[in-house]
């Protein structure tokens, strides 16, 4: 597996992130455990998480479920050297006022608390989940200051964020020599393209910050198992996938993907992962397993990069008009 710089930082991760919102939700413990040790064996490096997987699973769910899945395979394998592990906060862990949000105090105690269940003393990255408009942008900063003075944080991020929130905190980090945000996660795949290369996509090039996209594959649809006149396949995700893209441009999508992929010797999912890996913007998509063998086809996706025509085909099929012109002219 190739690497690659994490923007601006000293960082270098695999160019596949494995994401693990699915651990403790659709993934038991043993099988999260299995599919971490099919991800490191592999090559991969880069671990992605957040304190609030998994909140939405239900009555035997709660936030930070994943993490403690996690923390509990740092410590049975001994490697949390060999991993960079990123995690996020932002979201509701607790009742009340201040159960969510980035102020400077619930950003020093959901560090700490995320470190305890992750079973580490550092994190490599900390990234601002979305968004919090109620508290000044140069609190939160300040408050991921000090994280990173007393070791607990080496680098920071934020997911989400519009892109003149985003350009806002680098000015304050600038000016107040502030740490600054060093990387970036957005929704971004073929089939959701405009809010990220609108305006992030260019400021994250400019000013050098990686870009880990999530859901890659959106949502399971870009795997090719949606196919038009077929049954939905046995999927948590099936029914949000096919409102969103079981349409005429999805299914054009698919039907390129698969003969971009079979003239590749590669899969429809490992050419949608190729066509984000072939933009020179992207550092890392983040890729999601409920098993080792799922883990195994999106693998498959390392160190394959598409050819310009074929990836103008694809971009072509899912171009969208800014001023009367589509963006990839």
């Amino acid at each position: 597996m190739e690497y690659r710089k994490l923007g601006r930082t000293g960082l270098f991760v695999s160019e596949l992130c494995l994401g693990t919102m699915q651990f403790g939700w659709s993934t038991d413990e043993p099988t999260s455990h299995a599919v971490m040790d099919a991800y490191v064996e592999a090559g991969g490096t880069f671990l992605d998480t957040a304190d609030i997987y998994t909140t939405w699973a239900g009555d035997a769910s709660y936030g930070g479920k994943t993490e403690e899945i996690m923390g509990r395979w740092f410590a049975a394998r001994g490697n949390r050297e060999k991993v960079i592990l990123a995690s996020k906060v932002r979201g509701r862990m607790t009742p009340g006022p201040n159960g969510e949000g980035l102020s400077r105090k619930r950003v020093i105690q959901c560090c700490e608390e995320s470190l305890r269940r992750l079973q580490t003393d550092y994190l490599d990255l900390y990234q601002c989940h979305w968004v919090d408009l109620n508290t000044p942008i140069e609190e939160t900063l300040a408050a991921m200051q000090t994280l990173v003075e007393q070791g607990k944080v080496r680098y920071i991020g934020a997911s989400n964020y519009p892109a003149w929130r985003l350009m806002e905190a680098l000015w304050h980090s600038d000016k107040r020599s502030y740490p600054r945000f060093d990387s970036y996660q957005p929704e971004y795949n073929l089939m959701d393209r405009q809010l990220f290369e609108y305006e992030a996509m260019p400021l994250c090039k400019h000013y050098g910050l990686g870009v880990i996209p999530y859901s890659p594959l959106a949502g399971g649809f870009l795997t090719g198992k949606y196919r038009a006149g077929s049954e939905k396949p046995n999927s948590v995700r099936a029914d949000g996938a096919l409102n969103r893209y079981g349409n005429e441009r999805g299914w054009a999508v698919i039907d390129a993907l698969e003969q971009i992929g079979n003239d590749n010797g590669k899969t429809v999912a490992q050419t949608a992962l190729a066509w984000l890996l072939t933009n020179p913007v992207v550092t890392s998509p983040i890729i999601g397993a409920n098993n080792p063998e799922q883990l195994k086809d999106s693998l498959g996706a390392a160190g394959y990069r598409l050819k310009p025509e074929e990836q103008s085909r694809l971009s072509e099929l899912t171009k969208w008009v800014r001023n009367g012109r589509p963006i990839w002219d």
